[in-house]
């Protein structure tokens, strides 16, 4: 009755385009389910908010099963293509990269908050009584092949730019270089570099912008009721929708 969430082995020599292996024509994983009412329309809040998050959970296809693992990710919006790539790594013993071949499409999943929204909130309810529970979410799907890189050069720049992000504003930020410089050459090793070449972005966000006005109040109100800092997160993207039910994509990150 809740309304639910459709929920890579080349190698190339450096970070950037050129020399690394050429993927082959994408073919979609999956398409995400979205009305047009719940489409994310703000393009760059969309983009600022991947930022913010930094992590998503790929998706690839070993042959058998899907498999999952949660990674931290840059998008690259200059890197080529209508959409740019994502970039990231992971585990060199994490099985999933292995199964990834020169065809392999992959799916990244980026979530904000979520929150489960109760028929027991909307005023609709006491008048007619056809209501159903539901769940108000924000997330970003990207589709794409994969490349694999094991190429230290190109390692070395991805913790490079994931650590700068992360570490920036830091009153006393830590920079890769200040470790040994044959640690970190071993904790290359031991990861490997995962690219995606973004085919489509779909982003989405629920929150409640198919009820009327007095609903959406109710749901409001009842979120903000609500334990735990999500359902109050929702609420906060709710509120600054305003009466059109459009909201603003900044979904804060509790």
């Amino acid at each position: 009755m809740t309304e639910g969430r459709s929920k890579p082995r080349a190698q190339g020599p450096g970070p950037g385009r050129p020399g690394s292996c050429c993927p082959a024509p994408v073919h979609k994983l999956s398409d995400v389910y979205l009305p047009k009412h719940f489409a994310a329309r703000d393009q760059a809040a969309v983009e600022a908010f991947v930022d913010s998050v930094g992590a998503a959970d790929l998706v690839t296809f070993d042959g058998t099963k899907p498999v999952a693992s949660l990674i931290p990710v840059i998008w690259d919006r200059t890197g080529g293509g209508e959409h740019g790539r994502l970039i990231g790594h992971l585990a060199l013993q994490n099985p999933q990269w292995r199964s990834a071949g020169p065809d392999t499409v992959g799916l990244a999943i980026v979530h904000g908050p979520q929150a489960y929204i109760s028929p027991s909130w909307y005023p609709s309810t006491a008048r007619h009584g056809k209501v159903v529970p539901t769940w108000n979410y924000v997330t970003v799907h990207f589709t794409g092949p994969i490349i694999i890189h094991r190429d230290a050069g190109w390692l070395l720049e991805l913790v490079s730019r994931l650590t700068a992000r992360h570490e920036a504003g830091r009153p006393s930020a830590w920079h890769v270089s200040d470790a040994p410089r044959d640690f970190i050459d071993g904790q290359l090793r031991a990861i490997v570099g995962v690219e995606m070449a973004i085919a489509t972005v779909e982003a989405k966000e629920k929150l409640s912008q198919n009820r009327d006005a007095e609903d959406r109040a109710g749901a409001l109100e009842g979120l903000r009721r609500e334990p735990g800092p999500w359902p109050a997160a929702i609420a906060g993207l709710m509120a600054g929708a305003g009466p059109g039910g459009r909201p603003p994509w900044n979904p804060p990150l509790a």
